[in-house]
Formats: structure tokens, sequence, C-alpha cells
């Protein structure tokens, strides 16, 4: 019988960044490990770089772990919890999952979150990307997944430094903050790290001290959504990055619950793929502890509620990152609908009561 669910770290990452390297060292500080890698072709053949780990390997080829072969994740995921459950292979203690270079990661979150029998064992614990300090600004400027892949990390790891000119690499630093900006980058030389700086990152957990919540927050790094112009970023950046706008969102009144789960969905149903990141600790009406908020694309975590207030701020604050989306747009709807809902003039939504 298992009591609670397994950790899953997601790596993931462009093409040539690392993430085998990062990963063969990884396994031999987390022996106890399950490996899903994913490659791009018919043929596996980076399972073969890795070195002896104690606990099980399954390999996903034909494709992207989010396209041609998402069907798999799930089957993987189950086999291997009832096999070791069964004794046919040791137990392990965490999965990491390494994804093609070109993979967008939301279809795994929908899986680890969205099916019942997968969410109540597995949970995903964090998403590491790696970046080229030498070819990640050519990599960021030329692909779009690069950017997202960034985009969605809870830590970057800047892969190659040794490569790269001191100059180069800090200018890298700071494109990678502006993106993500609550997102530590971490340096990493030939692979090692260590493991404490990139696990339990991911989803807040409760059960952590409430005062790291304003370490997973961050929301000091976000400008407010009022400074952000329509256009974006300055010309002089880069294409893509002007295409992702972080903002934060803050309320100094309590929210509706019914109302600010309405404007959440519908941005999530409207916009989905714009929605690249969202975390918030919110203020509601009717309680006097804190609600953590979290999604990710389409997918909307369930809210968890803190035991108490990190600080003596009692504001309710959102930080988002979005694509191809007005940052304007997202406060403006929050409030409506929390105005629309507080004064009756719309129904309570079936799943929100």
């Amino acid at each position: 019988m298992f009591t609670e669910p397994i950790p899953v770290t997601l790596l993931t990452g462009f093409l040539g960044s690392g993430k085998t390297t990062l990963l063969n060292q990884l396994i031999q500080q987390l022996p106890r490990s399950a490996i899903i890698m994913n490659e791009f072709g018919e043929i596996g053949l980076d399972h073969q770089l890795l070195k002896k780990t104690d606990g099980p390997l399954a390999l996903l080829s034909g494709g992207c772990i989010c396209c041609t072969v998402v069907g798999a994740l799930s089957p993987t995921l189950k086999n291997l919890f009832m096999a070791s459950s069964r004794g046919e292979i040791p137990q392990f203690e965490r999965v990491i999952i390494e994804t093609t270079g070109i993979a967008d990661p939301a279809p795994i979150f929908d899986t680890l979150i969205n099916e019942r029998w997968i969410a109540a064992r597995f949970q995903l614990n964090s998403v590491v990307t790696t970046v080229d300090a030498v070819l990640g600004d050519q990599q960021l400027d030329s692909y779009f997944e690069a950017v997202k892949q960034v985009a969605v990390a809870d830590r970057l790891l800047l892969t190659k430094t040794d490569l790269a000119d001191h100059h180069s690499a800090a200018a890298l630093q700071a494109r990678l903050a502006a993106i993500n900006p609550a997102a530590p980058v971490i340096t990493v030389q030939h692979g090692r790290v260590d493991p404490a700086l990139i696990l339990n990152a991911g989803l807040y957990d409760p059960a952590n001290q409430t005062s790291e919540v304003k370490k997973w927050l961050n929301e000091r790094r976000y400008r407010p959504a009022a400074s952000i112009t329509v256009m974006g970023r300055s010309a002089e950046a880069p294409v893509h990055d002007n295409r992702i706008r972080s903002f934060s969102v803050t309320f100094d009144k309590p929210l509706e619950w019914t109302g600010i789960y309405a404007a959440l969905q519908m941005l999530l149903n409207l916009r989905a793929k714009s929605l690249l990141r969202m975390k918030a600790i919110v203020n509601l009406k009717g309680k006097d502890k804190p609600t953590v908020l979290h999604a990710v694309q389409h997918i909307l975590h369930p809210p968890a509620e803190l035991p108490e207030w990190p600080d003596d701020n009692r504001h309710s604050r959102f930080v988002f990152i979005v694509a191809d989306l007005d940052a304007e747009l997202v406060p403006q709807i929050l409030r409506e609908f929390n105005d629309a809902y507080a004064s009756g003039l719309l129904p309570a939504p079936a799943a929100a009561r």
C-alpha cells in the first residue's frame, strides 16, 4: 500500500543542452529513481549512455512524449508502480522524466494532474530546464519551444558555462530572468548539481513552512501589470521574448472565490496556450487563512489552504507568465468577474461551490 504520492521531476531543455549529462550525475546521487526517457526517433540511443541505476528505466521511443506517444506516459507510470508493488523491480523513491529537446511540457502536467489513478500515486515535484550557455541565445531566438521551456520552469540550469565567455553567459542569465523572473538560474558544469536545489521546487506544499510560500511566489521579481505595455518588451528584444510577458496583479480587498474561479476557468478555456504559468496567494471572503493557486496552461491545480499567512500582508497576490496576451486583460478579467459574482449578478459555477 502506498502512503504518499511519488515525486516526479520533469527534466526538459532544448536539443543538446546537457539533459542526459545532468541525468547521469543525478542518478549517481539519487540511485533509487525511476527514469523515463523519451527520444525523437524510432531507435532509442540515449539510454545506452546512462550509467547504472538501482531504479527501473523506461524508454519511450518513436516520438516526443508530449505528442505522438503521449498515451504511453500513463501506462508506463502504471506499469512501473505495479511492477514495484509486486516486487518485480526495485522500489523507487522518485521518478525523473527526461523529455526530448522539442517537447512542450504541458501535456505531461495534464497526465500527472488529471488522470485520477496517476494523480493519486504520483505528484509533479519540479520542472527543471537546462539551457546551453553557448547556444542558448540562438535557440531562444530561433525556437519558441525553447522560450516556453524556460517560461514554465521552476529551476533553470545554465550548462556549458566553461565553454562560454563571461559576458555572453551574464547576458543570457539576464534574458532568462526576464522571461521567467521567479525561477532561480543555477550554473552547472559537467552536469553536476546538488539535487536539493532542484527537488521540491514545483507545486507549493502546504506541509512546508508557511514562510516558504513567499519564496515560491517571489512576486517582487514581477512588474505590476499596469506597468507592462501592450507591445511587451522593448523593440530591441528578440522577437520570441517580445511574445512573453511576466507581471503581477494585486488586490487589497478579499476576493470572491466563485468570481476568481470563473475568471481563471475562462482564461484557461479560451487562452490556455497563452497562460504559461500562474501562481497566487489569495485572501478569500469568509476565510481567515490564505489559499494558494497554481496553473500551467489549461491545467488549474486544486487550491490549497495554508495554515496561516506568511506575513502581515493580507493582499491577494498573483504572478503570471503569458505569451501573446495583453497583460492588462488579465487583471481586468479577474476584477470584473470578482465584482460580478460578489454583487450576485452571476450564479456560482457548480465546480466552484
